[in-house]
């Protein structure tokens, strides 16, 4: 119980250090939400959306998975993407993954982990179609290789949804984003210019 008096304690400082510097802040961010950013990341506790971007709460729309994951048939991702494009109406969808991804690592292991391994599947097909490239790298680097093509991979997953397709089909402006994040620099590289309709998917 400690921890969580801690956590409580914490709490009230940060809204207190808020409220110093803009004593409206939380009044005017209960009113509304206008982020123009969808985040789609990773779970890890390393990689929070907010602190490494710089961006303040109200800024930035987010869902996490492990390993960032976008299935077409998953109905949590195609909520959040929903309300963000068609309500929320954001102009940028990040996806961010992260080098070292404990998810990714435990797809491109041969040995089973429980009920992850469903989870992980895509991630495995992607990475027996990109096996040959794979098998040449010492396994940290062939992990590091496979979270990049796992945001590319989900980016597209992304703009084949009938959410981006329709949105596009609309007019409205939209950027997939392919990110991904080094833990031992804090630093974000692009992995490949945006996605801004269906012409830019990469078949």
């Amino acid at each position: 119980m400690e921890r969580l008096t801690q956590l409580l304690e914490n709490n009230r400082a940060w809204a207190n250090s808020i409220l110093a510097n803009d004593p409206e802040f939380f009044k005017k961010l209960s009113t509304q939400q206008n982020p123009e950013y969808l985040w789609i990341g990773c779970s890890d506790s390393r990689v929070p959306a907010n602190q490494i971007t710089g961006l303040a709460p109200g800024e930035i729309f987010v869902h996490r998975n492990v390993a960032n994951i976008v299935v077409e048939t998953d109905f949590n991702v195609l909520a959040v993407m929903q309300y963000a494009v068609d309500v929320l109406k954001v102009r940028h969808i990040i996806v961010c993954g992260h080098y070292g991804c404990g998810g990714v690592r435990a797809a491109l292991e041969n040995f089973r982990h429980g009920m992850i391994d469903n989870w992980l599947a895509g991630i495995r097909s992607l990475a027996r179609r990109n096996k040959e490239e794979l098998d040449a790298l010492d396994t940290d680097t062939a992990v590091d290789r496979l979270c990049e093509l796992n945001v590319l991979s989900q980016a597209a997953h992304v703009a084949r949804t009938t959410i981006l397709e329709d949105a596009w089909e609309r007019g409205q402006e939209i950027a997939i984003h392919s990110w991904i994040y080094r833990l031992s620099t804090g630093l974000i590289t692009t992995l490949a210019p945006p996605i801004k309709g269906s012409l830019d998917i990469s078949h």
